[in-house]
């Protein structure tokens, strides 16, 4: 019975839970009225529910470096969208990490909601049912990125190891014209807007922000 015991307190301790961060004096990402965005466009930010109107992507006028941002999200069917983080060209996409947020996996596991777009796929899958709130705490340290989607780290990745343009390190080819470990470390927060085939909405609340020192 003891060793029953253990083994299945082994087994526990593997899949604990991580507890969100308490935001208690975090700064909001976006203001109420979206003032502190570079162009909010047809963005919509009511009763603490942000929500895109068209396919402009929402930057904040604000860069980050090293930071944890945490956030709810919530898709509807065929839902794509994205955040991107330290945007090195906010009018090129690609010069940014987009995490992704969407409904579906693209056919491909460096689409799924949580990857890192085309570089590095979650775990595991942790997406809740189209409808229901996820959550998302997102933490950049210099070169290292995790990413806790629902109470599980689903990515721990270290920039410095995608040494080469257009290349992963397990070998899979990636569309980034610049090695991942030249991009900027300090930069603009941007929300994809309505994209895909069926230019679903996505949903975010509670974007609050901590800037590590």
């Amino acid at each position: 019975m003891k060793l029953i015991l253990l083994a299945l307190f082994a087994t526990a301790s593997l899949s604990l839970a991580v507890d969100p961060p308490d935001t208690t004096g975090w700064k909001d990402l976006f203001a109420p009225d979206l003032s502190n965005t570079v162009a909010p466009g047809k963005w919509e930010l009511k009763d603490g529910v942000l929500v895109a109107k068209d396919h402009d992507t929402l930057w904040t006028k604000d860069s980050y470096g090293d930071f944890i941002l945490d956030l709810d999200f919530k898709v509807e069917k065929e839902s794509n969208s994205g955040i991107f983080l330290r945007s090195g060209n906010i009018k090129d996409v690609l010069s940014a990490l987009e995490i992704q947020v969407h409904d579906s996996a693209d056919g491909s596991k460096y689409g799924m909601v949580a990857a890192i777009y085309d570089a590095m796929p979650p775990s595991k899958s942790m997406a809740k049912p189209v409808g229901e709130w996820n959550h998302f705490t997102i933490t950049c340290k210099g070169p290292l990125v995790s990413v806790v989607f629902n109470g599980e780290e689903v990515i721990n990745a270290n920039l410095d190891k995608w040494s080469e343009a257009g290349k992963n390190p397990d070998g899979t080819p990636n569309k980034f014209k610049k090695a991942l470990k030249d991009y900027a470390r300090t930069g603009p927060i941007g929300l994809q807007g309505l994209h895909g085939k069926a230019q679903a909405p996505v949903y975010y609340r509670n974007m609050k922000i901590k800037v590590l020192e």
